[in-house]
């Protein structure tokens, strides 16, 4: 009995060619774009779970309340560490301090690289369970010890053994290679990390941290754990939370500090805080693009639901006849299914093809690292049961509808498909184009978005601005001579100095006192600390006061704060010449510098000042000088560098580049829906491409008679269009208030954002009106423009 339904099905898949080539290319799209989602949210879903204790390990953050303002950040003090051993170690299996990421010079020989790394404490590399390729995680209570990568090992030694061999780090430490760890893979936080260093060799490195450690107040490091096989990780948060608070003075427990743990598990998907709720974050672009990929594959099943239900009349005989002699409605219900599930099959075939074509460029968009899991058992389950279901839902409707019809009245030739039959057809391309106008107005808004954040004024001239940050301190002590050369040179036109690069913030304080600070008052201010000629290399503008200058020896003592600044202070006009105390320092406001874009160009910018650093800062800013090109100002530049630091990499970036890359998930989600939603419409069309060339092929005695009695061409177009353009109408109806209300919602994420205007609603209807036209048209014109004698000669 299969073999003879699967006979009838590929008879009716050649005879009936061009409907067979419009479902199974729009079926293949469907699952193709829901196979790269469904790779896409796995590879999402799946992030950090390469580490084998992934549901242990945690990252010790806090919330903290500045100004009545509930902010939650993973920089923690130092000592917290020693609380937590001390105070609730029968929760911890392992916990271990740790630096940021750093771009650190690494040396063997004549070869210097600069790559990320971490200082940790000896029980880091257990939490991050590395799988050792030689050497052991616990090799790390050497001081003078380092674990690095198998790319890293590679970049240095090529095929030869590495280990026991010494690397030099910041041109300051030598450090043995006690353990080479495999790559850690694209899909996790830690995907950069390819060194990992002793905690000691950081106390070395950066005296400052030394300093800090018995500094409650100073919240500059990251500390991660892993509990204890027998905890809870949420109860062990709630246990630890007064951590902190029960150490710190009395002034300082007005920040109400509150410790938890934040699992591994919700790092990437459940990153975003607000008043110290977590309140999702990339969770929320994972079920997204879930439902658009479940609604083009639903879109796809429409489209053959409509061309199968569409062509009822063409097989009403085969149905009659089959009935007559005996077939049973269930017999007849499995031969309609087991014809979807053949084009189905068909079309999986196709979808893996277009799968593996596309993932390169899908990967490049989605700043991803997908490969289809050939070897993966479950891959295949699941492939095979999604085409399975989707060749049930394509084809149930169209199963049970034809399956439905009377044998007596098709077989005296009076079966006529009835006046609300076409009924449930033209609900599905309503439903259809609601969805992909849903999707055009969504990504028409998210790149409006976008566009709107990048005209925002950012306070400084980002064309021609470079910056440099230094691995080493081997520049510090010829910053003057550098300068001075550089300048000479003619490569460049400022150079400076600051602890943050223009695009970033490193650094805040809540020790700031001002005249008519309420009592009480928990502050929360960035503090940028620069060199002189900061001001002249980034091209800020002033809005009131001076920048800073060599020729005033009291600007040592001096601030430049910024309109943020200002406002949150609440200074009265005029704000220069009036002082602030920090710490045991009094500083005067020499000036207010428009506010400067550092951080998330979707947010308002942080208060912050800006003072002369004792020291050099580690970012050096570059103003190339525009009467020279840029490739000649960057030789120049950095052979005058190598002659002041010969092993040092000059790994620049331009400002306008790291700007544009905080724009880089927005950009995303705009190109990927974009993407869908190109594909959703095309299938649309498809569908409409079959509805419209049946609706002609029926109707064609009428066009034929209507045509001679001297309707034109217009007439006719007129006649076979209206129907479809008037469903469109209906789609957009309801798409609007859909598409208003999801993109207003989106929008909300955002305090500097754009308005929903009206003219992008009208956009997205023109776009849908219009493909629905020309789509139409194709049909209707050729039908109108036939000759109608072939089409009444047999009558």
């Amino acid at each position: 009995m299969f073999k003879n339904y699967l006979s009838v099905a590929w008879r009716n898949l050649v005879k009936n060619k061009v409907p067979s080539i419009l479902n199974i290319s729009g079926l293949a799209i469907g699952l193709a774009v829901a196979l790269l989602i469904g790779l896409w949210a796995w590879d999402e879903l799946t992030y950090n779970q390469s580490h084998s204790n992934h549901s242990r390990v945690a990252q010790v953050m806090q919330h903290q309340t500045f100004g009545g303002i509930t902010q939650t950040s993973p920089a923690i003090p130092i000592p917290l560490k020693n609380e937590l051993m001390k105070g609730y170690g029968q929760n911890f299996k392992y916990l271990a301090l740790s630096s940021w990421f750093n771009d650190l010079l690494i040396s063997k020989g004549d070869k210097h690289l600069t790559r990320k790394g971490l200082f940790m404490e000896e029980q880091g590399p257990e939490i991050l369970a590395l799988n050792m390729i030689q050497g052991s995680r616990q090799s790390l209570n050497n001081p003078s010890s380092i674990l690095i990568s198998q790319s890293l090992k590679k970049a240095l030694f090529g095929e030869q053994n590495a280990m026991g061999e010494t690397l030099k780090l910041n041109n300051n430490q030598l450090l043995q290679i006690t353990g080479i760890y495999e790559d850690l893979p694209f899909n996790t936080t830690f995907r950069q990390l390819d060194m990992v260093i002793p905690w000691q060799a950081y106390l070395i490195d950066e005296p400052w941290v030394k300093n800090s450690q018995n500094e409650w107040g100073n919240n500059s490091f990251q500390m991660f754990a892993q509990i204890a096989d027998n905890a809870d990780i949420n109860k062990v948060s709630a246990h630890i939370q007064n951590a902190k608070l029960k150490n710190i003075p009395e002034d300082e427990k007005a920040f109400k500090p509150l410790i938890f743990l934040h699992g591994m598990d919700k790092w990437h998907l459940y990153s975003n805080f607000k008043e110290g709720i977590n309140t999702g974050g990339r969770i929320q672009t994972v079920w997204l693009f879930t439902i658009i990929g479940v609604f083009v594959l639903l879109l796809a099943c429409i489209n053959f639901m409509n061309l199968s239900t569409a062509r009822s009349e063409k097989r009403s005989k085969e149905i009659g006849i089959r009935k007559a002699v005996g077939s049973q409605r269930g017999q007849l219900v499995a031969q309609f299914l087991i014809e979807s599930l053949l084009i189905t099959a068909f079309a999986t075939l196709l979808a893996v093809a277009l799968v593996v074509l596309t993932l390169p460029a899908f990967n490049q968009v989605a700043d991803k690292q997908i490969h289809l899991p050939w070897g993966l058992p479950v891959f295949w389950l699941a492939l095979l049961a999604t085409a399975i279901v989707t060749g049930l839902i394509a084809g149930s409707y169209p199963a049970l509808y034809l399956s439905s019809f009377q044998p007596v009245k098709i077989l005296k030739g009076v079966f006529k498909a009835g006046r609300y039959a076409a009924m449930p057809r033209k609900v599905l391309v309503v439903l259809q184009f609601t969805v992909s106008v849903i999707l055009i107005t969504g990504t028409i808004i998210v790149f409006r978005q976008i566009q709107y954040a990048k005209n925002r004024p950012i306070g400084y001239t980002r064309a021609g601005l470079v910056t440099f940050s230094m691995a080493s301190n081997d520049l510090m002590p010829h910053m003057q001579a550098l300068s001075n050369e550089l300048q000479k040179s003619g490569a460049i036109s400022y150079i400076s100095t600051a602890n943050s690069p223009v695009t970033s913030l490193h650094s805040n304080t809540s020790g700031i006192e001002w005249e008519g600070k309420p009592p009480g008052f928990t502050a929360d201010i960035g503090v940028v600390r620069v060199s002189h000629d900061y001001g002249k290399t980034v091209g800020w503008q002033f809005k009131e006061g001076r920048d800073f200058s060599l020729e005033m020896p009291t600007d040592s003592n001096a601030v430049i704060i910024n309109e943020a600044a200002a406002a949150y202070m609440h200074l009265p006009a005029p704000i220069t010449g009036k002082t602030i105390r920090w710490g045991d320092r009094t500083l005067s406001i020499i000036g207010v510098a428009r506010n400067i874009v550092m951080q998330s160009p979707y947010d308002p910018v942080k208060q912050t000042i800006f003072a002369i650093g004792s020291q050099p800062g580690y970012f050096m800013n570059l103003r190339l000088n525009n009467n020279m090109p840029v490739r000649q100002a960057l030789a120049i530049t950095e052979q005058i560098l190598k002659k002041y630091a010969p092993s040092m990499p000059f790994n620049y970036t331009y400002a306008d580049e790291d700007f544009a890359s905080k724009f880089g998930s927005e950009e995303r989600i705009g190109k990927l829906a974009g993407f869908f939603a190109l594909l959703a419409i095309f299938i649309s069309c498809l569908g409409l491409f079959g509805m419209a060339a049946f609706m002609a092929e029926q109707r064609i005695r009428e066009i034929g008679v209507r045509k001679v009695l001297g309707a034109s061409v217009f007439q006719l177009w007129h006649l076979l269009s209206r129907d479809f353009m008037f469903l469109i109408l209906i789609a957009l109806l309801i798409a609007t208030p859909i598409a208003w209300y999801g993109m207003h919602t989106w929008l909300n994420n955002f305090q500097y954002r754009t308005s929903l205007s009206w003219w992008i609603f009208f956009l997205a209807g023109a776009i849908a009106l219009l493909l629905t036209l020309i789509t139409v048209s194709i049909q209707s014109v050729k039908a109108a423009m036939a000759n109608p004698v072939k089409s009444l000669k047999t009558e």
